[in-house]
C-alpha cells in the first residue's frame, strides 16, 4: 500500500508561484504578439489607392478619408495634402464657397493646393507622395513633405466667402 504524504508548505507555495509566474508570461507574450506584427500597408501610414486620376477635379478636391488626404489636380499632376493643418495639427476641411481650406481651430488659411494664405501656420499644407499605377492613384501616406514657405501662390483663384465665422 502507498500512502501519499501530504506536500509540505514551502513546496506547495514554491509550486503555485513557478505557475503563477508562468502564466503572466504566457499572458504577456500573447497579448504582445499583435503588437510585435507588421503595421497593414494598406491603412494610414502605408500606400492607399483612390481611384482614376480622370475623376479627379481641376478647381476642387477629392477627400480620401482612409488616407487623411485631400486630391487634386495641378495640371495634369496629382497633388495628395495631409488634412493635418502644420500649426497644430487640427484638421482643415474644404470651404467650397472660398474654394480654399481653412483651419477652424486658429484661422489659417491655404489655397486648393495647400499654400499657405494667411493666418499662425509656418507653411503650407503637408503633402504625401502619389503615383498612378495601372491608372489608379496611389497615394504613399508613409512618404510626407512639408508644405511651401509662404510665399506667392502658384494658382490665381481668389478666395470668396469664408466657411470660419468673422472671416472676412
Amino acid at each position: 500500500m502507498s500512502t501519499k504524504q501530504p506536500m509540505e508548505r514551502r513546496k506547495f507555495l514554491s509550486k503555485i508561484w513557478k505557475w503563477a509566474f508562468g502564466l503572466v508570461a504566457v499572458a504577456g507574450a500573447w497579448t504582445s504578439w499583435d503588437v510585435l506584427q507588421p503595421a497593414n500597408p494598406g491603412g494610414f501610414g502605408g500606400k492607399i489607392k483612390d481611384g482614376d486620376p480622370a475623376d479627379i477635379p481641376s478647381k476642387g478636391i477629392e477627400t480620401v478619408s482612409a488616407a487623411q488626404a485631400y486630391l487634386t489636380k495641378e495640371g495634369d499632376e496629382v497633388v495628395a495634402l495631409w488634412w493635418r493643418c502644420p500649426h497644430l495639427g487640427c484638421r482643415v476641411p474644404w470651404c467650397e464657397t472660398a474654394g480654399e481650406f481653412e483651419c477652424p481651430c486658429h484661422g489659417s488659411r491655404f489655397n486648393r493646393l495647400g499654400e499657405y494664405r494667411a493666418g499662425p501656420s509656418p507653411r503650407g499644407m503637408d503633402r504625401f507622395a502619389v503615383e498612378v499605377v495601372d491608372g489608379t492613384v496611389v497615394i504613399d501616406t508613409g512618404s510626407i513633405t512639408e508644405g511651401p514657405p509662404p510665399g506667392p501662390e502658384s494658382i490665381d483663384e481668389p478666395p470668396g466667402p469664408m466657411c470660419i465665422e468673422g472671416g472676412e
